[in-house]
């Protein structure tokens, strides 16, 4: 599965269980942590277990396990680890406070392309 795909599904997961504002960064060449980086929002703790239970198994289904996950609801930020996509799901308030838009969009980070 191309990494393309994974992030595919990652983003048809979160807009299955109706995540708010998904946002896809491909950091290749700027960031030695992973490739893309996926956020997005949902509205409320119960709703962030949701989002990344989705993504989980969706793309376990796919084959391709987490290589982790930490944070948790009540904190209003999880981030699933999967080596070559992050995703970071939050509450809104941690994605106001945290803005990682920020940082991408001012390195110029492309958007990834799902077509």
């Amino acid at each position: 599965m191309t990494l393309e795909e994974q992030v595919k599904l990652v983003v048809q997961a979160l807009e299955d269980k109706k995540a708010v504002d998904i946002r896809t960064y491909d950091v290749r060449g700027i960031s030695g942590l992973c490739d893309v980086f996926v956020v997005a929002t949902g509205t409320a703790a119960p709703h962030l277990k949701g989002l990344v239970s989705g993504i989980e198994g969706a793309m376990k289904e796919a084959g391709v396990k987490a290589f982790r996950t930490s944070g948790d609801p009540e904190s209003g930020w999880i981030v699933v680890d999967y080596v070559d996509i992050v995703v970071h799901v939050f509450s809104p308030e941690a994605r106001a406070y945290y803005a990682l838009e920020k940082i991408w969009d001012a390195q110029k980070a492309k958007p990834v392309a799902l077509g």
